[in-house]
């Protein structure tokens, strides 16, 4: 997709126990003005009555004309295999230039594509774009705060991922959230498959950061529903639920972080000449770095030495989230 072109769009919804909002959701993608090309639903297999909600809501759109000229699909997994297989499944259904990814039980603000889908085509290295969202509860009543104050996003991290080194914000937590996201449909082949423990939204946005560039548009381009039921949600945490993070057993949360770190470097090396030698150096520096970590010895007192070498190197800073992943590591029990 060059500048000058008009890209298709598609966007990939996933569903999964999502009767009570899909309707709306669906509703407020067809309301955007700029028409997509297509929606591709990938429901999970689903038990309550989303696909019946889905179908009564497509077949009331083709009568009043608002899915004039979109193909509207519905796909049937034999699931659930989980949110990230899920969006891979819908996303490579897709045949667009461009792939909104959709949530069931969001609502897209008015222009929302337009906005994000015109920002992509005037940015051509951009591989991935994001937005902030308006945080609402249930009903859509706002809860007071945006996406971005939710996940605490800071200056800093606004200035790399703008000044394209959102691949390394990423190397110490993920900042993107699918459900505001557009991608390249170039991306999904250098992306796919998604290795096991990683969610669709950061991986595609570490890939997009690898091996070109990703964004993100500061405006809150739709409501992002907290409803108890969510599959995944950002609740703005509570010092509760900090301490409680602080407290839980290390062992579980560091083996996963360490796969994860080593399937990266597996497929940047993969990707060769494609990813720049600086980021696949990062990479294996992340994969020393959580191995430092999974084998902290399970005596707290015992731990504190490496955590020190490791924190005066400034490798808790380069892959983590610095002072209180070291706090986290000295008092967390190891199981």
């Amino acid at each position: 997709m060059d500048s000058s072109s008009k890209p298709t769009v598609s966007v990939a919804m996933c569903t999964f126990n999502g009767e009570r909002f899909v309707r709306q959701q669906l509703e407020s993608i067809l309301s955007q003005g700029m028409a997509p090309l297509e929606i591709v639903i990938s429901d999970d297999g689903s038990s309550d009555g989303t696909v019946r909600v889905l179908r009564e809501a497509v077949a009331r759109a083709e009568a009043d004309g608002s899915l004039a000229g979109v193909s509207c699909r519905i796909i049937h997994n034999d699931g659930p295999h989980g949110v990230a297989a899920n969006f891979q499944h819908a996303i490579s259904a897709c045949s667009g230039d461009v792939i909104a990814l959709s949530d069931q039980d969001d609502v897209w603000a008015p222009g929302r594509l337009k906005t994000l889908v015109e920002h992509l085509q005037r940015n051509g290295d951009l591989m991935l774009l994001h937005s902030d969202a308006r945080m609402v509860d249930e009903s859509g009543t706002p809860l007071g705060y945006s996406l971005f104050e939710a996940i605490s996003l800071l200056e800093t991290e606004r200035a790399q991922i703008h000044g394209g080194r959102g691949f390394e914000a990423l190397l110490r937590r993920n900042l993107v959230t699918g459900a505001t996201t557009v991608i390249r449909a170039s991306l999904v082949p250098i992306a796919f498959p998604i290795p096991a423990g990683w969610l669709h939204d950061e991986w595609l946005a570490i890939v997009a950061g690898a091996i070109a560039r990703f964004d993100v548009v500061e405006v809150k381009s739709m409501d992002y529903r907290q409803h108890g039921s969510n599959q995944i949600g950002q609740l703005k945490p509570t010092l509760g639920y900090r301490v409680r993070r602080l407290l839980e057993p290390r062992s579980s949360r560091n083996d996963r972080l360490l796969a994860r770190a080593g399937s990266l470097v597996e497929r940047l090396d993969a990707l060769g000449e494609l990813v720049p030698a600086s980021y696949r150096e990062l990479g294996r520096g992340k994969l020393e770095h959580e191995k430092c970590r999974s084998a902290l010895p399970a005596a707290r007192l015992k731990r504190i030495r490496p955590v020190l070498r490791e924190y005066r190197s400034g490798a808790y800073e380069r892959y983590g989230r610095g002072r209180p992943d070291v706090l986290r590591d000295l008092v967390q029990s190891a199981k």
